[in-house]
């Protein structure tokens, strides 16, 4: 049991500060989290409480870095919020292993399409609000908060790239506005996760702590370093996320 706590914890500290740069730790988390033998929805509730933990570390760090919009962020929370809550009343009631396939294709096409376009979030050109782009980012918002309290895996880097998309963010600045949609998602899927009885406090509270500490190693880097270095662990971890879940479907 020690061993198997401190090898989640470790995956703990590790997703937390690849989630903190680019989004995607769950890629990390979870699979540990299944390794322990919990089943499927409890490791999904129990990653939410942890990952909730990190990902008000990361915010907090954005936040003092003067890198948030909250101008926009107003528009979009509550999206993140409602969508997340559907999300999990989903989850709940069916499996989401249908959604794999699609996964694996956008995560695909929005990894070859950052490499292949050599300029994307190295500069951020951040022209103002507009209501086309507010209506845009409440879409963003709605369907990624369903999709984080649904199923997961590549929702920070799913947002990054929206933010990116429709309001020229830097990644830089759309990393850090991306945490405070991530944790009202999070948030919000943890609450109901923790009312429907799918948390193991057991594991869930040491890796909270790993995670608080991975995700202020990772902000702190990506707000030293900038754009020019979260892209590339950007595009690292898009086609680790490919590789994991076609691993999963073929040996499956």
């Amino acid at each position: 049991m020690v061993i198997k706590i401190m090898i989640v914890c470790m995956a703990g500290f590790l997703g937390a500060m690849v989630d903190a740069i680019v989004g995607g730790g769950g890629l990390i988390t979870i699979p540990a989290l299944l390794a322990t033998g919990m089943p499927t929805h409890l490791a999904l509730g129990t990653n939410k409480f942890a990952s909730s933990m990190g990902t008000i570390s990361s915010a907090y760090h954005y936040f003092k870095s003067g890198e948030i919009n909250f101008n926009l962020l107003k528009y979009l929370l509550p999206l993140s919020l409602v969508g997340s809550a559907l999300g999990v009343m989903t989850v709940l009631l069916i499996d989401p292993e249908f959604l794999k396939t699609l996964i694996i294709v956008m995560v695909l096409i929005i990894g070859s399409y950052t490499l292949l376009k050599k300029d994307l979030g190295l500069h951020n050109k951040f022209s103002g609000l507009t209501k086309k782009k507010i209506v845009l980012g409440m879409v963003l918002a709605l369907v990624l908060g369903f999709y984080d309290g649904f199923f997961g895996p590549g929702t920070g880097s799913f947002i990054i790239f929206g933010l990116i998309g429709i309001f020229g963010y830097d990644f830089k600045k759309a990393s850090a506005n991306s945490k405070f949609m991530n944790f009202t998602s999070n948030f919000t899927a943890l609450i109901l996760f923790l009312l429907n009885g799918q948390i193991w406090f057991l594991y869930a509270l040491p890796m909270a702590v790993s995670m608080i500490i991975g995700a202020r190693v990772g902000a702190a880097l990506a707000v030293k370093n900038g754009a020019r270095f979260i892209k590339p662990v950007f595009i690292i971890v898009s086609f680790a996320l490919v590789a994991k879940m076609l691993f999963e479907m073929i040996g499956g």
